[in-house]
């Protein structure tokens, strides 16, 4: 050893469970009081700083305490590194040993591995060392692939295995693999649903969380002790923004589905994004916070390509949903100035506003006129149903009181088959009789004939009297069915409509297509549905 040369002594100290580190043995306590012990007595090593590393993985040198640590040995103040062993330092061999084979000699770094007995200012590094170095990151690849085999199993059953629980939910205290709701929070993402169903723009939702003092999902989770960092986002922000809003609208764990495994890491490598359809998705986990309904709406509102409102502008209840019926182009809302209607809202065409007559022509509709129009049309839907819904019933009643059902006709191949044959039969009696008359045939044989003739008229008409009372049967079965839906129950639940809002709209109505002369095509979200309905029932006789 040097004599007269101070060491200003670098402690650094790790631990992850992730390279399957022994709890007692390798806890962060039991390190610093190993190299503590090590270091009394030695007066030549003056302690600088101890440098903590704990949950980070040893298979790479990004950690934030090793990188505090390397600048400070470029700067000067460290000139000795002390670890437990050479696991603590690092499990990459290759960069392992590019410290401290060449990076430590070359700066003149003293390096003290304490259990594996290597001090590099004592010895030169013998031949076993690239050997450890390869077996400990051995050992950490077979603990790694263990680890990620048995993590997988645990998604697969269900079990929440994340560092923290998704806002609006917490571990449970009894089971750290259950979530449980935390109310606070859950009133927050239920409020978000809400106003973006209402027609509320993303940026406009987290303007209003911010303004009214609501923490966002971060700041919430480290005000409740909880050591998290977010990498997407600065260190100086502490507020609600738009991707924050938009990752709460598409988390489907807040209907209660148990979502992971969405990425994936290798040794030494980057977490990448898997696809969608290699994520864990287990359903009926954990209780909801949003129901299925508001969920589909709002993930329907989250499908569509929507201008972005004004702001500081009423949201419209027909925001996403207008289309330009000749150019296919979004409609944009624009209020009148002075002299010229003004407060009045109008809607215009998007390809005309932005690119003038040689794209487009302007489409204007007025917002009262559109909203006049859709109330009406969706009344009279709502009315049609209704009638249709009594005259179903009426022609059970009559089926229940044996009256004839024969104004209802269905299966038409059938019974026109059936009746043919019949008409069939009835032409060759008559024939019988003639050829008799003629005296083509004798009595007997026409006697013979005319019997056979008539008890297959007799068995042909029973049978068609029964196929048409089963297929009449079949069809009212069907007509009650389609008024069991969920879309023609919804219809008939609102009942007469005397106020159009966003939540109808957005329940309701798929697409509104405007042409010049405010002509209006209505898309409904139940339009099939609808066209089945009325179609089964005009096809049936007595309908109108």
């Amino acid at each position: 050893m040097k004599k007269n040369i101070l060491f200003h002594v670098a402690v650094y100290i790790r631990l992850s469970k992730e390279d399957g580190d022994k709890a007692e043995s390798d806890s962060i306590g039991n390190q610093r009081k190993l190299i503590a012990d090590f270091l009394k007595g030695k007066e030549e090593l003056i302690l600088h700083d101890i440098y903590v590393d704990d949950g980070f993985s040893g298979t790479n040198f990004d950690r934030p305490a090793f990188r505090r640590m390397m600048a400070d040995i470029e700067a000067g103040k460290v000139n000795c590194v002390v670890v437990k062993d050479l696991s603590r330092f690092g499990r990459d061999y290759i960069d392992t040993g590019k410290y401290l084979e060449r990076y430590f000699p070359d700066n003149d770094v003293r390096f003290i591995s304490i259990t594996d007995n290597i001090d590099s200012e004592k010895q030169s590094y013998d031949m076993l060392l690239p050997i450890k170095n390869i077996f400990n990151e051995q050992y950490a690849r077979d603990i790694s692939k263990k680890i990620h085999a048995s993590m997988q199993t645990k998604q697969k059953a269900g079990e929440f295995i994340g560092a923290f629980a998704s806002y609006g939910y917490r571990k449970s205290e009894a089971d750290k693999n259950k979530l449980v709701v935390d109310e606070y929070a859950a009133e927050v993402v239920r409020r978000i649903f809400a106003l973006y169903i209402k027609g509320y723009g993303k940026i406009r939702i987290a303007g209003m969380l911010n303004e009214e003092g609501i923490v966002c999902p971060s700041e919430y989770k480290r005000l409740n002790g909880d050591n998290y960092r977010n990498s997407n986002r600065l260190e100086s922000t502490s507020y609600w923004t738009y991707s924050t809003i938009n990752r709460i609208l598409r988390n489907e764990m807040y209907i209660g589905n148990m979502v992971q495994g969405r990425k994936f890491q290798r040794m030494r490598s980057r977490a990448r994004l898997r696809d969608r359809e290699d994520w864990i998705v287990v359903p009926g986990t954990h209780e909801a916070i949003i129901d299925r309904d508001t969920w589909e709406k709002a993930q329907n509102l989250l499908g569509r390509r929507t201008r972005k409102l004004d702001f500081d502008a009423d949201v419209s209840i027909f925001a996403g949903f207008l289309k330009c019926g000749d150019c296919g182009k979004s409609l944009v809302k624009k209020r009148g100035t002075p002299g010229h209607g003004e407060g009045i809202v109008n809607y215009y065409c998007g390809g005309y506003v932005h690119s003038g007559r040689k794209f487009c022509t302007p489409h204007g509709i007025p917002h009262r006129t559109l909203e006049q129009i859709v109330r009406e049309d969706l009344r009279m839907v709502i009315q049609n149903v209704g009638d249709l819904k009594k005259i179903v019933e009426a022609q059970e009643m009559l089926c229940v009181d044996e009256k004839p059902y024969a104004q209802i006709q269905t299966s038409e191949t059938e019974c026109a088959k059936m009746q043919a044959e019949l008409e069939r039969v009835r032409r060759l009696k008559k024939s019988v009789y003639e050829d008799y008359r003629e005296g083509l045939i004798s009595k007997e044989e026409f006697v013979t004939y005319r019997e056979d003739y008539v008890k297959k008229e007799v068995l042909l008409e029973r049978q068609l009297e029964g196929l048409k009372e089963k297929a009449g049967k079949a069809d009212r079965e069907h007509m009650t069915s389609v008024f069991e839906t969920p879309w023609i129950k919804r219809l008939l639940e609102l009942g007469d409509v005397e106020c159009l809002d966003r939540e109808i709209v957005v329940e309701m109505l798929h697409e509104i297509r405007v042409y010049e002369n405010c002509r209006i095509v209505i898309v409904y979200n139940f339009s099939d549905e609808l066209d089945d309905l009325f179609q089964d029932a005009y096809e049936q006789e007595g309908v109108k």
